[in-house]
This record gives C-alpha cells, sequence and structure tokens, in this order.
C-alpha cells in the first residue's frame, strides 16, 4: 500500500466565511441547490474563499484482465481494450471529444493492456504486466504488482501537479473490468454479489446470467479477506490499481478528485478503505446506470452532480459534469452580493 498522508478538511472558520458569502448572494438562500454544495466543499478543499479551477485533466487508465480470455463474463474480445486505446489516442472517443469541448486535457495511460504498443505516439507507458491473471484459477495480481500499480497512478498525479492541475478526473478502459468491479464492490460492501453485477458492455440476459455464475465460482475459490490491498490483488485489474494509487495521491496534494462511474468508484471504494479521509475531496460526477453504482454511492454516502443514465465510462462521467462543476465557482466568485448590487435583503 503506498504511503500518503491526507489532511481532514476542518476550518470551522473558513466554512463560516464561505457559507456566509454563499447565502448573501442576490438569491435566495438555497437556490442554487447542489452548486451551493459544491462552492462549500470546493473553497474548502482549496482552503480559499475565492477558489478557482486549474488546468483540468482526466486520466483514463487501460488494463485487460485474465478473465476475459474465458469468455465468460463480457460477449466482447480482449482486442477491444487496445482498440479503444487506439481510438482515445486519435481523440475521437467520447471522452475526447466531451473533454475538448470543455477545455479538459485528456491523457491515456497503458497500465497493462495485452498489447505491445511500441512507441506510439502520445500513449504514456506505465504498463505492469500484459494484463492480469485469471482470477477464476489464482489471484489477478501479486501483492507487490498492486503496489507498483498504484505507485505508478501515484506518479501520473505527482506530475500533472507539476503542472498545475489542481482538479482532476479518471477514466478507464478494461474488458471484463465491470466484474472486477463487482467483485470488489461485493468485498467491501459486503452487498449480494447479484446485486453488485451488471451488464457491462453490452451483456445480454444470458450472458448476465453466466457472468454471475462465473463471478460466483470466483468468490467461492478466494479467501475472504477485509485488507484493502489484498481485495486489489485478488480481483482488481492493473487500470482500477492505478486509478487507486493515483486517487490517494490527489488527496494528499488537496487536488479537487471528479469521480466517474462504476469501474472508477470501485477503485475509489478501496482507496476509502485504506484512507477514509479522501472522500472530502471527491465529487461525485454522476450516477451511472451501470447496476450497482447507486448502491455504491449509497455506501460513501455520496450525492452525484448528474443523473444522465450513462454507463461509458473511460472519463465520460467526468467530462460531462465538469462544466457545473465550473458553474460553481463562476458564481461563487463573480456573482454579485446583495450589498454590492444595491439589492434589498427584505
Amino acid at each position: 500500500m503506498i504511503k500518503v498522508e491526507i489532511d481532514k478538511i476542518d476550518n470551522p472558520q473558513l466554512k463560516g466565511v464561505l457559507q456566509q458569502k454563499i447565502d448573501q448572494k442576490t438569491k435566495p438562500i438555497g437556490a442554487l441547490g447542489q452548486l451551493e454544495e459544491l462552492a462549500l466543499q470546493i473553497g474548502m478543499i482549496q482552503q480559499s474563499s475565492n477558489p478557482i479551477l486549474k488546468k483540468p485533466q482526466i486520466l483514463v487508465f487501460a488494463g485487460d484482465h485474465g478473465i476475459a480470455q474465458e469468455g465468460l463474463v463480457n460477449p466482447y474480445p480482449q482486442e477491444v481494450t487496445f482498440q479503444m486505446v487506439m481510438n482515445f489516442l486519435s481523440r475521437k472517443a467520447a471522452v475526447n471529444v466531451i473533454a475538448q469541448q470543455n477545455n479538459i486535457e485528456v491523457k491515456v495511460i497503458d497500465a497493462g493492456v495485452n498489447h505491445d504498443f511500441g512507441e506510439a505516439p502520445g500513449l504514456i507507458d506505465a504498463k505492469i504486466a500484459f494484463g492480469t491473471k485469471n482470477y477464476l484459477q489464482e489471484a489477478a495480481m501479486t501483492l507487490a504488482e498492486a503496489e507498483m500499480a498504484m505507485t505508478k497512478g501515484a506518479d501520473m498525479v505527482e506530475k500533472a501537479f507539476e503542472l498545475g492541475t489542481n482538479i482532476i478526473g479518471f477514466g478507464e478502459m478494461g474488458i471484463g473490468n465491470s466484474s472486477s468491479a463487482a467483485l470488489i464492490m461485493q468485498a467491501v460492501c459486503k452487498f449480494p454479489l447479484k446485486d453488485c453485477v451488471g451488464l457491462g458492455t453490452g451483456t445480454d440476459p444470458e450472458q448476465l446470467k453466466k457472468k454471475l455464475e462465473t463471478l460466483e465460482k470466483v468468490v467461492d475459490f478466494h479467501t475472504s479477506s477485509e485488507d484493502p490491498l489484498a481485495i486489489l490483488a485478488s480481483f482488481g485489474g492493473f487500470e482500477i490499481a492505478q486509478i487507486c494509487g493515483a486517487m490517494l495521491k490527489a488527496a494528499e496534494k488537496k487536488m479537487i478528485i471528479m469521480v466517474d462511474g462504476f469501474i472508477s468508484t470501485a477503485a475509489l471504494l478501496l482507496a476509502h478503505k485504506m484512507h477514509p479521509a479522501i472522500k472530502a475531496y471527491c465529487i461525485f460526477t454522476h450516477c451511472s446506470n451501470e447496476k450497482g453504482h447507486r448502491a455504491m454511492l449509497d455506501y460513501l454516502k455520496a450525492k452525484p452532480v448528474l443523473n444522465l443514465e450513462m454507463r461509458l465510462g473511460e472519463g465520460s462521467g467526468v467530462a460531462v459534469a465538469y462544466p457545473v462543476i465550473a458553474a460553481a465557482c463562476t458564481f461563487l466568485n463573480e456573482m454579485a452580493s446583495f450589498e454590492s448590487a444595491g439589492v434589498s435583503k427584505t
């Protein structure tokens, strides 16, 4: 487990200043709803009554899963992972085009894709191995590999921070990773597996039944553990491990963490189990339509910004929600107060 120190956000005086500033804007108290909650949270993260969002980034981590080669948990072949990575690099995937619209930089990381990319322009090489092992037969990765992956994810965030980024989101790509996320969810939240397993990438009802039966065998095969690193090693993907490490480092650096959908939230479940203080730095961008995500959010007592019935992953929810998050800062910093506008409050 990587070593990080995450400060608790606890400054009652600043919280009072921020709340007063929000309440003094030319509107009824609470009239901007969740935007007001976001403004308060962002101000507390940055420890400022005039918070600013700088150089937003989305890091998209890609990795393959050994279970996918069985053909039991997903209708798509494993090759789709590297094909989608190439699509990200061509800047034509959903996350690319929406991020470009909102002036968010997207970086693509090979965390462990089962493909030799050579010198693919724009691809960041953080490969741990050519995919994880098949967790139907053994642990997906060793504890050492899990720690190495988390460290590489943390390094990506360190570099972003050094370049001035103070708000960051994470996306993922990996055929089979909704199964990995479901297993992590079951292990952390202690929910019945059937409540955690969903359609993933286009699974039909018959395939969903096969997927659930397979994952039940996986749970039976592995020794139950409360240790988040052991859970990660048993069931995780290298992309999930790198997101987990990246999130922890982002919180340590007091960056705003934009949490995407089902897979990214599974990574957060592990990060939260390691360091509960991380949650204060997280903005949950949307509620995925993937089965289990709402239960994950409820478990974390998290309130999503959007609910557009998306379940794509990639960080697409982050890209779509960013303008709403930015609007919270804009009204806090630029909207007139009753006093400055000369508007009577009574």
